[in-house]
């Protein structure tokens, strides 16, 4: 029964990237860039500070592999989709691979540089105009070390020059502009500070396209209230509080008009950038469809936790030890997390991260509609 729906599934997404890409060749990307915070990140945060320890990776990987997960991201399906290997971390030094791309997220990034000291509230110091800085630094360095290099072997690690124009960009960040907002300003301060926040993202992009870039690929943001962390510490919440999913209802409504900034920007970013492709994806339809639907596709309460211990008041975090009542308590993982959406409050599951990915790279979540194999044709 499970070959049939995954075979079943597998020609539908078929069906519906021949639909949306007509007769468009496919792109054959050499390499992805991508940039953002912890839902896409492959290991740039483990190599700067401390490594994310286990059992984050345990489940897929049979060992820590960087990743705020048990397995895979979305970024990760984005690789086997156009069939290109998972991305290296470039802050990871040691066994790298940049020939088929680098991966600049690091988890806790923001789009806006924050005043916090680092790793105050989680914040990375790797906002997106430093991975923009290392992009920049990145590819002046792999250029000039692919044309001295003599040995094809010292080649084979390096993207070739003309592999930057070619390539696909990939963009996930801004949830966390939102968390610090939302701990550090009124609504109605966030909703004044999100146009120079989306701004920033969109010269981000221009940078890119100075640099050669061509083809984006730029996500929007998830339903930020329905992450778990939101009810760690809040329980019996007000009247009015949470939406129709269990979700805190005014987090929801800001991470909504965000996106709708960010596709408006979008919109105009392409008439700024002529030679470039750019598709908005909407990742939050893709996520709150799922939180929705959670129940009916077999999946756990998606505002429960596969990893971790949160009972009552007592909170202990995926991988860390506290001792309870005098007892040592391990902030273990689940014995099924494929049947579970959140896999420690704040980062999705790889099953979440796999629904993500099959309802928005075939095209019926991006605009323009095309899948993210033919993204690099303008439409």
């Amino acid at each position: 029964m499970v070959f049939w729906r995954v075979l079943i599934a597998g020609v539908l997404v078929s069906w519906v990237e021949s639909v949306a890409g007509g007769n468009l060749p496919p792109c054959e990307f050499p390499a992805i860039y991508n940039f953002g915070d912890s839902n896409s990140d492959t290991g740039g945060i483990s190599a700067a500070f401390e490594p994310i320890r286990a059992p984050y990776g345990v489940p897929y990987f049979h060992k820590p592999s960087g990743r705020d997960c048990d397995g895979r991201l979305i970024i990760d399906f984005i690789a086997e989709r156009v069939k290109l290997p998972y991305l290296h971390a470039y802050l990871n030094s040691l066994g790298a691979n940049f020939r088929h791309g680098a991966n600049f997220a690091t988890g806790g990034s923001t789009i806006r540089r924050q005043n916090e000291t680092i790793f105050e509230y989680g914040i990375s110091p790797f906002a997106v105009d430093m991975q923009i800085v290392q992009f920049e630094q990145f590819k002046a360095r792999a250029i000039e070390m692919y044309n001295q290099a003599k040995d094809p072997s010292e080649k084979d690690k390096l993207p070739r020059p003309e592999d930057f124009t070619k390539a696909l960009y990939t963009i996930d960040i801004g949830q966390n502009d939102l968390s610090v907002g939302f701990r550090k300003m009124s609504f109605d301060q966030l909703r004044a500070a999100m146009p120079d926040i989306i701004n920033q993202l969109a010269s981000a992009v221009q940078h890119l396209y100075q640099q050669g870039g061509r083809t984006f690929w730029i996500h929007n943001t998830g339903p930020i209230g329905c992450l778990p962390v939101n009810f760690f510490y809040i329980h019996n919440p007000e009247p009015g509080y949470v939406d129709q999913y269990g979700c805190v209802k005014g987090q929801n409504e800001m991470a909504m008009e965000f996106n709708r900034q960010l596709k408006d920007r979008i919109i105009k970013l392409r008439t700024e950038l002529p030679e470039a492709s750019i598709t908005h994806v909407d990742v939050y339809t893709a996520k709150i469809s799922l939180i929705g639907n959670a129940k009916n596709l077999g999946m756990a309460d998606p505002l429960k936790v596969c990893c971790g211990y949160h009972v009552n008041y007592d909170h202990i975090w995926c991988g860390n030890k506290a001792t309870i009542n005098n007892t040592e308590v391990y902030g273990a993982s689940c014995q099924k997390p494929s049947t579970f959406v959140s896999w420690d409050g704040v980062h999705y599951s790889q099953a979440a991260n796999q629904f993500v990915a099959d309802h928005t790279l075939n095209a019926s979540l991006s605009d323009p509609p095309i899948p993210i194999t033919q993204a690099c044709h303008k439409q």
